[in-house]
C-alpha cells in the first residue's frame, strides 16, 4: 500500500504538512473539529481524543509563537503580508488539480518565499 492511498490531501498539501509542525493525521483531526472535514478514524474513542488533545496544544503552541515572533520583531509585517498571500495560494492549491510536473515547481516556489522570509 503506498502511503499518499485514501490521503485527504493532494500531493503539494502532503508536502507541506510534511514541512510543518503538525502530521497529517493531527491537521485531519484539527479539520474535523473545525467542521471542515467529515471524517470516520478507525481508533479508538480515547485515541482519537488524546489526539484532539496534542493537536489543540501544538496549535496553541503555534499560536503563541507567532504572536512571540511577531511582538519581539522577529517576524516582520511583510513576512506576515507573504505568509497570507502563500496561505491564499493554498486555499486555491487545495481546491483544485495541479498537473503532476508542476507540483516540484510550486513547492519549489513556497519553499523559496519561506526561507527568504526567514532569512536573519
Amino acid at each position: 500500500m503506498s502511503e499518499f492511498e485514501g490521503s485527504n490531501f493532494n500531493n503539494i498539501i502532503r508536502k507541506i504538512i510534511k514541512k510543518s509542525l503538525f502530521t497529517e493525521r493531527q491537521i485531519e483531526i484539527i479539520l474535523n473539529q473545525k467542521n471542515l472535514l467529515e471524517l470516520e478514524f478507525s481508533i479508538s474513542k480515547g485515541a482519537y481524543y488524546r489526539q484532539v488533545g496534542q493537536s489543540r496544544e501544538k496549535l496553541v503552541s503555534l499560536f503563541y509563537s507567532i504572536i512571540l515572533l511577531r511582538g519581539l520583531g522577529i517576524i516582520l509585517p511583510d513576512d506576515i503580508d507573504v505568509i497570507s498571500k502563500l496561505s491564499e495560494q493554498i486555499s486555491v492549491i487545495n481546491e483544485s488539480d495541479i498537473f503532476p510536473e508542476r507540483e516540484e515547481e510550486v513547492i519549489n516556489v513556497i519553499d523559496r518565499l519561506v526561507r527568504q522570509a526567514c532569512s536573519m
